[in-house]
């Protein structure tokens, strides 16, 4: 019988390395044909908005969606797999906690494939539930040794700066002001719903790598168009998600000023077929919508770790 996992359960078995290694098989499958991903859907309602996320990993055994609606009182998330072979329902998932995670293990992935290796000191924007996975995510990819973090919310800034530090081991700090978060930082990190960019393009420096994970809708924009011009590799999870939602590139877009081919999926780095980083002193940035399969593959892994554990309640169909 399928298996419901509740989001206690979810979160006793999944960790920051099984969701890396997760979002990177999806990616390599996506750039070698063995994967099929379909762009967010919305249905809006004046209270409510359902988001749908489909797709498949034939070639890892699932096909599924993520399902979840966002109201004023927050969001609720779901996730099916099924058997890609038989179409039987394998698992419901709630993926609260399991988002947070993959969303934040795609940008340690792209940090590992895309920022310097010897990448000590980050900067991130943004302290809220995202942002957690995001700071776990990095400080597993790269040898950091600090953090800084900025966020209009200061009252809840030291606690979450205390928190993540415990987690990680790393040094995560509070930043006085934008400026601070972004000078002397080798990975930036912007984690936010900003409608305006977080900050002024001539504050980056060389070598530096940027994750823009927040900017998934038109309404959202972190990066200004001056700082996605000065990168010299532009990055994204998806061609056709990134054109369809990317609000920090589509200003660009629409202008001509960037072009869709010049957008660089990140499995095509991950494979081989597109370089990533040429040199130290390169920027780069990579912009994160969110796919399907991202959260099959987790899903698909934390099933795997519920099964061999004992966890779950049956759903009494097949």
């Amino acid at each position: 019988m399928a298996l419901f996992l509740s989001e206690d359960d979810v979160k006793k078995l999944l960790t920051v390395a099984m969701a890396m290694e997760a979002v990177e098989s999806a990616h390599r499958d996506l750039a070698l044909g063995l994967a099929l991903d379909t762009p967010r859907a919305r249905s809006r309602l004046p209270q409510t908005t359902l988001h749908i996320l489909q797709g498949a990993l034939p070639a890892q055994g699932v096909i599924g969606y993520k399902a979840y609606t966002s109201t004023r009182s927050g969001n609720r998330f779901l996730v099916h797999l099924f058997d890609a072979a038989s179409g039987r329902l394998r698992a419901v998932i709630e993926a609260d906690y399991l988002g947070m995670i993959r969303t934040g293990a795609v940008s340690g992935m792209a940090a590992k494939w895309l920022a310097r290796p010897d990448s000590t000191v980050a900067g991130v924007f943004g302290a809220g539930w995202q942002a957690e996975g995001h700071v776990q995510a990095i400080c597993a990819a790269l040898p950091l040794e600090r953090v800084k973090v900025f966020s209009r919310h200061a009252d809840k800034l030291q606690a979450f700066c205390q928190r993540l530090s415990e987690q990680t081991g790393v040094a995560v700090v509070p930043a006085v002001s934008a400026e601070e978060t972004v000078r002397g930082s080798d990975l930036l990190g912007t984690v936010t719903t900003a409608a305006q960019p977080l900050f002024d393009a001539e504050w980056l420096e060389e070598g530096v790598h940027i994750n823009a994970a927040g900017s998934n809708a038109l309404i959202r924009q972190e990066l200004s168009e001056a700082a996605v011009k000065r990168c010299a590799l532009v990055a994204v999870d998806s061609v056709p998600t990134a054109v369809a939602e990317a609000g920090d590139l589509l200003p660009l877009l629409e202008k001509g000023r960037l072009h869709p081919r010049q957008l660089v999926e990140l499995g095509e780095v991950i494979v081989g077929r597109h370089a990533g980083r040429t040199s130290v002193e390169q920027i780069t940035l990579f912009e994160s919508q969110g796919m399907a399969i991202q959260d099959l593959a987790v899903a698909l892994r934390v099933l795997a770790a519920a099964e061999a554990a004992g966890l779950g309640q049956e759903i009494p169909m097949q």
